[in-house]
């Protein structure tokens, strides 16, 4: 964790609770967390999941890896030192999310076991929900879709530091959820997300609307 170098600074705690705030949007905020290599679907996953749970009336929002280095993280780039920098902040932005009742749908990379257990230990200090999915395909599979190329300029040695060529990927031991995307379909990875969001009270059925079985979802 990074230490704290301002000095007399608390935090201001406001009226409106968070709980005030869950009443008005009628959902639990939580941080959905992907990680896996470049090319395993990670944001493909997160972009359908951000669909079907609009369609449930369910208030989400993706952060996604390269929306996140344009924008805040425009400053780091993919040293060791630099990749945790960027977990770390976008822990710290997916828990205001959660705070504010917001689903984060948050998909990066994040090859290194402890950063993203410092995100969960972020969110269990805050008592907010955490769920890791670790998005699992081969790297003979990411390689063979290689949908931005980076493989390929990774072996050219055109890129350095890129993870599963010559930086390592340290996969989840215990994920909440395990997807293999190269043996499932798009389809059965976000029902297995929804379902285990119903069944874990982070998604609340009372409030889901559609027809039928209130778990399944279009994607």
């Amino acid at each position: 964790m990074v230490d704290q170098k301002a000095t007399n600074v608390v935090w201001h705690e406001g009226e409106i609770s968070r709980r005030d705030r869950y009443k008005i949007l009628r959902q639990t905020g939580a941080t959905i967390w992907f990680t896996g290599l470049s090319g395993s679907g990670k944001s493909t996953i997160a972009v359908a999941l951000e669909k079907a749970l609009h369609s449930l009336g369910k208030l989400s929002y993706r952060l996604d890896g390269d929306n996140v280095r344009l924008g805040i993280n425009k400053n780091l780039g993919f040293s060791e030192e630099d990749r945790s920098e960027n977990i770390r902040r976008i822990g710290e932005i997916a828990k205001l999310f959660g705070d504010a009742g917001t689903l984060s749908l948050s998909s990066f990379i994040s090859p290194y076991i402890k950063d993203r257990d410092c995100v969960r230990e972020l969110h269990d200090a805050a008592d907010l929900k955490f769920v890791e999915v670790f998005v699992d395909c081969s790297l003979e599979v990411a390689e063979e879709r290689d949908p931005k190329g980076l493989y390929k300029k990774a072996r050219a040695g055109e890129i350095k530091h890129f993870t599963g060529i010559d930086d390592p990927y340290e996969a989840p031991q215990k994920p909440e959820i395990h997807l293999h995307t190269d043996e499932m379909t798009l389809q059965e990875e976000v029902q297995i997300i929804v379902d285990y969001l119903v069944a874990n009270d982070i998604i609340q059925t009372e409030y889901l609307t559609r027809a039928g079985d209130v778990t399944q979802v279009a994607v």
